[in-house]
């Protein structure tokens, strides 16, 4: 029954990554980006406009989906550490539908220490893509997308990886 369950749920998700590579995004490339305000858990509020002159990397992920499962440790060693400390760099990784009941045992159980934070109703995540994780934006300084991609390939996060050692190694 595991076995069948494994299988429906692969399908799924790879019907959904067909799906979203037809649809695409919501926002096209050097467009800006949409307003959006995100939770943290101390009640403050980090908005889009709070990330203007910032190169930001947005990250929609959920701790079931096994291909983000296969990134965010990427995510956070070779980027979160390069990075966590340049004043030009803000990361934000959005939990598609999930609280922080979810997001605070998943982050203690990998160790993570990449801000996290919830998308409960995909206010985020909604404005950019209606299905297909994970997924990932960079904003420029002025806040407009310069790039996007839907799914993990080690080749495609390597990409991601030069283009923000471009972007933040040139200073």
């Amino acid at each position: 029954m595991k076995y069948i369950l494994v299988i429906v749920c692969s399908f799924l998700f790879f019907a959904s990554q067909a799906q979203t590579a037809e649809s695409g995004w919501k926002i096209a490339l050097h467009e800006p980006t949409p307003e959006f305000v995100v939770p943290k858990k101390n009640g403050e509020q980090v908005s889009s406009a709070d990330l203007k002159g910032k190169i930001v990397l947005l990250n929609f992920f959920a701790t079931w989906c096994p291909p983000c499962r296969e990134e965010l440790p990427r995510l956070q060693k070779e980027i979160w550490e390069k990075y966590k400390d340049h004043p030009k760099f803000e990361l934000l990784v959005l939990a598609r539908e999930q609280n922080w009941d979810k997001i605070d045992p998943f982050v203690s159980e990998h160790q993570f220490t990449l801000p996290i934070y919830p998308d409960l109703k995909r206010n985020v995540f909604g404005l950019f893509a209606e299905q297909g994780i994970p997924r990932n934006v960079i904003l420029d300084t002025q806040g407009n997308i310069i790039y996007q991609s839907v799914g993990y390939e080690e080749k495609e996060f390597n990409q991601l990886i030069v283009l923000l050692d471009r972007l933040l190694l040139k200073d």
